[in-house]
């Protein structure tokens, strides 16, 4: 089955941290671009980072630069966010999608079913 796994999600406290994993069942990752994002209650899902296949090219929404960091390792079929300083508002179900490139755009191949992330006291 071809399909995308997320794992890593949680309860963790303000300032704590969190490492995501996405990894590739059925194909190659390092085919694809990987985006993560994050869906909260009552909000539309939105982009938090992306990454080129080869790993060269990175992005990030303004509202996690310099707390996230996106990562790859092909030859493990796995990428990875790790999440740091973490906020109430970063409490979400996290995505991750294979895509043609990277960018924030909900167009994807493949789209995992999502890990759940909440930062609380």
């Amino acid at each position: 089955q071809l399909q995308v796994v997320e794992s890593g999600g949680g309860l963790v406290q303000p300032g704590g941290s969190l490492r995501l994993s996405c990894a590739a069942s059925g194909f190659t990752l390092g085919y694809y671009a990987i985006g993560w994002f994050r869906q909260a209650p009552g909000k539309e899902r939105e982009g938090v980072s992306c990454i080129s296949g080869n790993g060269d090219y990175t992005n990030y929404a303004d509202s996690v630069k310099g707390r996230f960091t996106i990562s790859r390792d092909n030859a493990k079929n796995t990428v990875y966010l790790q999440m740091n300083s973490l906020k109430p508002e970063d409490t979400a179900i996290y995505y991750c999608a294979a895509k043609r490139s990277c960018s924030f755009t909900l167009t994807a191949k493949y789209w995992g079913q999502g890990t759940q992330v909440t930062v609380s006291s």
